[in-house]
């Protein structure tokens, strides 16, 4: 079973895909459609024309006061709208696959944050122009075709697709959104809300453990001492017995402290590098573990804490889940990625959906633009491979 976690693929390329069939001389329903959109060209690229020619005008001519430039703002927005409206009459009437732009991001910054992005906004800018070429553009498209439909109807399918060609082109050049740009926009608002959540998730855990850990032997420790100090002159013997109790108590919660400092952040990491640390954790493992780290220089301290939690966690599911008999991790630099691959010979069938917290690892790789990797048939083996982009240690800003 091979399963592969990458960033989000960008939406259907507008340009293909969803050409119309070919063009016959019976006027069918496609054909149709085609002549119907280029006889609304003309009330529509009038309401359009006017529409941004008097924002403009008014915005432009009251900009010396205090409601010309939140005029025009206003103005832009309402030419989102106007393009929104072109976009779903060309998928309706020209079958032409078009996302719509993402929205204007919703920031609490008041009055003035509201103005400065509806005025920088490229959305609103581009229906703008695409209103003022199109009232020519409407006019000559609406006479032709009302000609043809009288005069020249035997032609009139290859007529109306030809001028639709060029209300597809105008449509995709100025209407669409930018497939790379709005694509990383989404990825991105996609990895802070992981990013978020899994921050969250580590308080939480960090809360829990010290709660029901440290925090618990703690308080026994103080009941521990206080009944001591109260034997402490009536029964000396029990008192002592009590002190060595609340001396065990006491080595257990450092020790129970530790584990916690080494799951938020090893020190044998900050202090030795990936190396290392991935060999401390390989030594805790059930399983032999074979580790291989070829790096001639160690990555950011936030690419090698990642890159340590997911060796962790995945020796975790092989002591745990795989029945394997030994393991492997090996990993190296490629370019500008960091690669990690962590192997075992047992009776495989991982996946993402297996309750292994294979997907939250999925998860953080992706919020860093990485990619997590699952090759594990029924019966094994199982290699699973992470890659995370490389960023020098020297190029980190100063702590």
């Amino acid at each position: 079973m091979t399963e592969r976690i990458t960033p989000a693929s960008p939406p259907d390329d507008p340009s293909g895909g969803d050409r119309p069939p070919a063009v016959r001389l019976a006027l069918d329903p496609v054909t149709w459609k085609e002549i119907s959109h280029l006889l609304v060209n003309l009330p529509a690229s009038i309401v359009g024309f006017v529409y941004v020619v008097t924002m403009l005008a008014t915005g432009a001519g009251l900009a010396v006061t205090v409601v010309g430039l939140p005029l025009l703002a206003a103005g832009l927005r309402g030419s989102r709208q106007l393009g929104k409206l072109e976009r779903a009459r060309a998928r309706g009437l020209l079958g032409l696959r078009i996302d719509e732009p993402s929205p204007l991001p919703v920031r609490r910054t008041g009055f003035f944050g509201w103005l400065w992005s509806s005025l920088k906004d490229p959305v609103g800018w581009r229906a703008v122009l695409y209103d003022l070429i199109r009232l020519p553009w409407g006019i000559a498209t609406f006479t032709i075709t009302l000609v043809s439909l009288f005069v020249l109807w035997p032609v009139l399918p290859f007529i109306a697709r030809g001028l639709t060609n060029v209300d597809r082109a105008m449509v995709r050049g100025l209407l669409s959104p930018s497939d790379e740009l709005e694509r990383r926009i989404a990825e991105l608002e996609s990895d802070r809300g992981v990013v978020v959540d899994t921050a969250a998730a580590d308080l939480r855990r960090i809360e829990r453990d010290l709660h029901d850990g440290a925090q618990a032997r703690l308080v026994n420790l103080a009941m521990g001492l206080g009944l001591a100090k109260e034997k402490l002159l009536e029964d000396p013997d029990a008192a002592a017995s009590m002190v060595d109790e609340a001396h065990g108590e006491v080595k257990l919660a450092l020790q129970e402290l530790r584990d916690l400092a080494r799951g938020i952040h090893p020190a044998v990491l900050t202090d030795r590098g990936l190396d290392a640390a991935l060999s401390a954790i390989a030594s805790r493992c059930t399983v032999p573990v074979k580790v291989t780290a070829e790096l001639d220089s160690r990555p950011a301290a936030a690419i090698e804490g990642i890159a340590y939690f997911t060796v962790s966690e995945l020796l975790q599911n092989v002591s745990k889940h795989s029945g394997a008999r030994s393991a492997s991790v090996d990993v190296w630099r490629t370019d500008e990625r960091l690669l990690i691959q962590v192997s075992d010979d047992g009776r495989g069938g991982a996946g993402l959906d297996g309750g292994t917290g294979m997907a939250g690892l999925a998860d953080r790789l992706g919020a860093v633009d990485g990619l997590f990797v699952v090759e594990s048939p029924v019966g094994g083996p199982t290699v699973i491979t992470a890659e995370l982009p490389w960023r020098d240690r020297q190029n980190e800003p100063a702590q």
